[in-house]
């Protein structure tokens, strides 16, 4: 089980993050929402260790990752919203860097890297340097990596950015069999639909507030998730918006 308790990020004793709460347990899908400026970056750095928490605490089968950050980091899975990789490098030898720094067997390791990159449709690719990779390719390439070691905690930020169709398809049902592994899933995106669909529980962040937290089922009881996060967020009424937008155009 995953456990944040009142996570606080404080920048010059503003808090971008305040107090949240929440836990994920084996098997679940946290989806993780909020509008840009919201906290919800912010959140992932401090879940995956790179930032750390003005107060509040972060629980990892009940004991606080503090105690053995290197060991929660063995257990843990992550796909940046952005993919900062080697570039020189190919995707093969990316691969087989971060799974000899996960501790992968050599035969282990070269087997998954190969089956991993003909599933993610990479292997055409792999001795090409990571340079020459489309923002699609480069996304694959995180996943595969996140992948590598079979994490337990498995943290996706905005994961579908730059992916085709196919493959955005093939993910949210990798995602889906993931959580049938019992793997422990946060999912931040601002693609409600995909959230709406694929996640057993939801949070709304606003300004670096929880919202709104619960299973999906209830929280979206009243309307739509897309409907329940304009109101939660008090978003300005999106058809209203969009006629300001075509009358300012038009000159009218």
């Amino acid at each position: 089980m995953l456990e944040a308790r009142e996570l606080t990020k404080c920048y010059t004793s503003f808090p971008v993050v305040n107090a949240v709460s929440f836990t994920i347990r084996p098997g679940q899908i946290l989806g993780y929402l909020g509008p840009n400026g919201s906290g919800k970056s912010t959140t992932v750095k401090m879940l995956t260790g790179l930032l750390e928490p003005t107060s509040g605490q972060i629980l990892f089968e009940g004991e606080s990752i503090r105690s053995n950050r290197t060991a929660y980091k063995r257990r843990l899975g992550y796909v940046p919203e952005e993919p900062n990789l080697y570039p020189y490098l190919s995707g093969f030898e990316y691969l087989e860097l971060i799974g000899t720094l996960r501790g992968l067997s050599r035969p282990v390791l070269k087997k998954k890297i190969e089956d991993l990159l003909e599933l993610l449709s990479l292997h055409l690719h792999r001795h090409s340097p990571v340079s020459s990779y489309s923002k699609g390719m480069r996304q694959r390439l995180l996943i595969s990596a996140a992948l590598l070691h079979d994490p337990d905690v498995i943290v996706f930020d905005e994961p579908l950015s730059g992916l085709d169709v196919t493959t955005a398809l093939v993910f949210r049902k990798l995602v889906a069999a993931l959580a049938g592994r019992g793997k422990i899933i946060l999912y931040s995106s601002h693609v409600l639909e995909v959230v709406e669909r694929l996640c057993s529980h939801v949070l709304v962040l606003h300004k670096g507030n929880v919202a709104a937290y619960g299973e999906m089922a209830a929280v979206r009881r009243s309307a739509p998730l897309e409907e329940v996060f304009a109101d939660l967020t008090n978003q300005r009424d999106t058809d209203e918006t969009a006629r300001g937008i075509v009358e300012v155009m038009c000159g009218t």
